[in-house]
């Protein structure tokens, strides 16, 4: 594993990401609703697994990171096809099939995503599958943002809670019950 970094600027932050990160699933139920032919590697029934998310892009002119599972083969591609600030992600599979659009929805100073699985129509016209909203903390360095599913619900139901510190790779991802899902401890 390489512990090497480098700098990531965007306009509001200034943080420090690692070239390589290796992140640890526990047993899940699945976050997508289920769907084993979207995220083949996340079972409800599966043993821990340990995936390395590598900071590049598989292709020339996008910028994005590529996810390897503990076999060395690639599982999933986020790319953006576009500038480094780039206000849409997609996340897709092994062979290029794309699972989700994640837009960057911007109110003043306050920066959420919005999920979109693919339906083959414009993510303009359709609601979102899940969001994700940062939680403001003045004054303390500790990120949090959570996630909620909105798929065909009237209101959002809260999915799972991502917390960190700014700085430092180190992050765990918890279930509505505060279960640990996922970690990094670099």
């Amino acid at each position: 594993m390489i512990k090497e970094g480098h700098k990531v600027s965007g306009k509001e932050d200034r943080i420090f990401c690692p070239k390589w990160l290796k992140v640890s699933f526990s047993s899940i139920s699945l976050f997508f609703g289920g769907e084993s032919a979207c995220f083949p590697c996340m079972t409800a029934d599966s043993n821990p697994e340990t995936f390395t998310v590598w900071m590049k892009s598989l292709i020339m002119q996008g910028n994005g990171l590529t996810v390897f599972n503990g076999n060395g083969q690639i599982v999933y591609r986020i790319d953006n096809y576009d500038e480094k600030s780039s206000r849409e992600v997609f996340l897709m599979d092994l062979r290029g099939k794309l699972l989700f659009t994640l837009r960057q929805k911007r109110i003043w100073f306050l920066c959420d995503w919005e999920g979109y699985k693919d339906g083959g129509v414009n993510t303009e016209e359709i609601k979102p599958f899940f969001r994700v909203k940062r939680v403001l903390r003045f004054f303390s360095k500790k990120l949090r943002c959570d996630v909620k599913l909105c798929g065909g619900e009237s209101r959002p139901s809260f999915g799972y809670r991502f917390e960190g510190i700014w700085g430092r790779t180190a992050f765990r991802i918890l279930d509505s019950h505060g279960g640990l899902v996922a970690e990094n401890r670099l």
